[in-house]
């Protein structure tokens, strides 16, 4: 998971909202068309056209708004956009580039059949043990393997709500797991190289926490991040 900064809602959204009047008030399922896809495309450009909980690549076709806080349980919150997020499906093909040092734009992921991110949480929401994208250290409650596995971090203060949002989203989900591993590869054979010095590790892991010219950031980047980091300590 890596922390989102929100930023500000699209005019057109504001403006949308703005024209509430004795006749009509602005709603979920009024939000359509140019407006709804502006709000998309917000989410998308802030997101770096990464999945806001497993950091899959995701785009306006594959991708869809996520109520961090569900419209079940916060309705006063529906049309709120720093309650917006965008979220992979949770099945679909990763078709996203490969990774810095070795991209093979003709690899395509393995689709990805099964339910997990935004629409396997539902209406899930525990303010104790949901871990928000928008919280500055969320990428300190997990840790990842070269094997593309996702666990909760040591940190017995952050352990028990990574535990239960990898549970509840579905983090660990096989084909998620295959898919991060994918993106692994590259890395697990840059860190067996015994020539690569720490200091060049850890530049290595600056450039995967930066997008590229077109705003988007690597798939998967966080695992790829921490996997640097740890052998660069």
């Amino acid at each position: 998971m890596k922390y989102i900064p929100k930023g500000h809602e699209p005019a057109t959204f504001s403006d949308w909202k703005a024209q509430a009047n004795e006749n009509w008030k602005p709603t979920w399922n009024t939000l359509r068309g140019s407006e709804k896809s502006g709000v998309h495309q917000a989410l998308l450009q802030e997101q770096g056209y990464i999945c806001c909980y497993c950091g899959m690549r995701i785009d306006l076709n594959t991708s869809h708004i996520e109520h961090f806080k569900p419209r079940k349980h916060f309705p006063e919150l529906a049309l709120d956009y720093k309650n917006f997020l965008s979220s992979c499906p949770g099945e679909g093909q990763d078709n996203a580039e490969g990774i810095l040092r070795n991209p093979d734009p003709n690899q395509l992921e393995t689709p990805i059949l099964g339910e997990h991110c935004g629409h396997q949480k539902a209406s899930w929401y525990n303010p104790d043990l949901t871990v928000s994208p928008q919280t500055p250290n969320c990428a300190d409650y997990f840790r990842y393997t070269g094997l593309g596995e996702i666990l909760p971090t040591d940190d017995l203060a952050l352990h028990s709500a990574a535990q239960e949002t990898i549970r509840q989203l579905r983090l660990n989900h096989p084909k998620l797991e295959a898919s991060r591993r994918s993106a692994l590869q590259g890395i697990v054979a840059i860190l067996s190289d015994s020539s690569i010095s720490s200091v060049e590790l850890q530049k290595l892991a600056d450039a995967y926490e930066q997008t590229d010219s077109e705003g988007k950031y690597v798939r998967f980047c966080g695992a790829v991040s921490y996997l640097l980091r740890q052998y660069s300590a």
